[in-house]
């Protein structure tokens, strides 16, 4: 399953001429800087300076900052979904591996955008619950293939890895090198260990 076809509407909501995709895409860019930038006090008119366009622009595509915000989130989702089916030709282990690597590093950097995305919506929207979707589909055929390879213990499954990310995020922390170690050894407890 690909991520858009978890997330169906949102490749609706794309506009087909290519100069309006192409201001959809210069938005959707420069509001993934802003909220990464600057998180909640980023304004639209901001955002609208970055893409190049005129405020009236911004609010053709996305009439509400929760649209965009939406828009955004799920871009970012999908191309962290894209990853998966990049990896998917390395080494069981380290197709696995890269993946919660690179998932570590969106949640670190996403968090701003997230928090204000539930501060318009519930955590259980039907956007976030798709979102859910598509990152279980998207690192469950990644956990399988090393479980079936023998390097990852069987007795787990894709929402509990995923769940030992998350937690790992909200270690308080100094920043993605302080991730990437703690996810390190996290992971040498999902490693199989033949006899233990």
């Amino acid at each position: 399953m690909t991520s858009t076809e978890t997330v169906p509407e949102v490749a609706a909501h794309r506009p087909k001429r290519a100069d309006a995709r192409r201001n959809y895409d210069a938005l959707i860019a420069a509001a993934r800087e802003a909220f990464t930038d600057k998180g909640r006090q980023a304004s639209l008119e901001d955002i609208a300076q970055r893409a190049g366009v005129g405020i009236g622009t911004l609010y053709r595509h996305f009439p509400r900052r929760q649209d965009l915000l939406e828009a955004v989130y799920i871009e970012e989702v999908e191309a962290l979904c894209q990853t998966a089916l990049d990896l998917a030709g390395a080494e069981p282990w380290e197709a696995l591996v890269g993946w919660l690597h690179r998932l570590v590093g969106y949640i670190a950097t996403k968090q701003a955008l997230a928090d204000e995305l539930f501060s318009y919506i519930d955590r259980d929207a039907e956007v976030i619950q798709h979102c859910r979707t598509a990152f279980l589909a998207a690192g469950e055929p990644l956990l399988l293939r090393a479980q079936q390879a023998g390097v990852v213990r069987p007795d787990t499954n894709i929402s509990e890895v995923i769940h030992l990310v998350v937690g790992i995020v909200m270690i308080p922390s100094s920043g993605a090198e302080h991730f990437d170690r703690v996810l390190d050894m996290a992971l040498d407890g999902l490693r199989y260990q033949p006899g233990g």
